[in-house]
């Protein structure tokens, strides 16, 4: 096993690691709109939140040696299914034609307030 971790990404904000490699599998953590200098929640739309929080998982996938087109499955949670649809407009947005499997549920909170937040597991392309 090797620890994942980037400056380019929010601090943890709890006792996890950014992700994990096993083998050629990451497993990234959860990640929220918190700007990474900051450690402050942008973005005022579920849409603005979901881009900033695909930014900073792909911050942790490229620590891990991925892109975004490694991305196996993500599982995204929203704090308002209500906002399902703007969530899936900018995720469709950063990912394009790969379409990883996908888990969505709401939740009834999320970190600092977040709107969303998204994990992933990849692989790694040898």
């Amino acid at each position: 096993m090797k620890k994942i971790f980037t400056e380019e990404a929010p601090k943890a904000i709890g006792p996890y690691s950014h992700a994990f490699q096993s083998g050629n599998l990451v497993f990234c953590s959860g990640q929220t709109p918190l700007n990474p200098v900051t450690m402050i929640i942008e973005g005022a739309t579920v849409s603005e939140q979901t881009t900033l929080v695909l930014n900073n998982l792909e911050a942790v996938l490229k620590a891990a040696g991925c892109t975004r087109a490694n991305v196996l499955k993500t599982s995204v949670f929203l704090k308002n299914f209500a906002d399902f649809e703007k969530m899936n407009k900018a995720y469709e947005a950063f990912f394009g034609d790969h379409k990883p499997a996908r888990t969505t549920v709401e939740v009834s909170r999320l970190p600092k307030e977040a709107l969303v937040e998204i994990e992933c597991v990849a692989e790694i392309a040898h």
